[in-house]
């Protein structure tokens, strides 16, 4: 048989099958694999913990899944865990929470995080600091965040503020490892004020 004749006979037999319902449902069955698999990627990311700064909540080598898609109609909150690209510009990612929204005042007496005049409750800080900072006002656009672990902590009471586009997601569970599997709490700031704050 020639060369020709037998490539054409190939490629009327794809035909064929290209014709039959079989072939729609593999290629629709494909097509909705790829586009939840990239649905997936832009809203879900993996993070690997590589600092202390958030201990003991989170520690060195733990693995977080982040969602990027909990931002994409809304904003961060106080008392959420963030993944953010670092604003050092170093290219590193950082996890912290977020303490202040734009406008709020913050200030930091002796260990004591004020927030709009009120002293908060973080149950999420198990080990005690006692710096202070001046009060300052979040700037439009930027977020005002710490470390749990404040005292080895590199951010906003460093004089770091946190640009909006730099927040990739907010931290969702811990998957690794098992002894520390779980979902990632939230304290709102309803949940963390002092009704007995002292007056500032």
């Amino acid at each position: 048989m020639a060369a020709g004749a037998k490539w054409g006979i190939i490629d009327f037999e794809l035909k064929e099958f290209i014709k039959k319902p079989i072939f729609r449902e593999i290629l629709i069955t494909v097509i909705l694999g790829l586009a939840i698999f990239f649905a997936a990627r832009a809203a879900i990311q993996t993070y690997e913990v590589f600092q202390t700064s958030m201990e003991p909540n989170f520690y060195q080598g733990e693995r977080v899944v982040v969602l990027k898609s909990a931002y994409w109609f809304g904003d961060p909150q106080r008392g959420d865990v963030i993944i953010c690209n670092a604003p050092d510009n170093s290219g590193e990612e950082w996890i912290k929470r977020i303490i202040g929204l734009p406008g709020d005042k913050v200030r930091i007496e002796e260990g004591v995080v004020y927030v709009n005049g009120l002293a908060l409750d973080e149950p999420y800080v198990q080990r005690t600091f006692n710096y202070s900072m001046s009060e300052t006002t979040v700037p439009n656009g930027f977020y005002f965040f710490l470390g749990d672990n404040r005292n080895v902590s590199n951010d906003s009471h460093r004089g770091w503020w946190l640009p909006r586009q730099y927040v990739i997601g907010k931290a969702w569970l811990v998957t690794w490892p098992p002894s520390s599997w779980g979902s990632v709490p939230v304290y709102s700031l309803e949940e963390q004020l002092i009704l007995t704050a002292p007056a500032g």
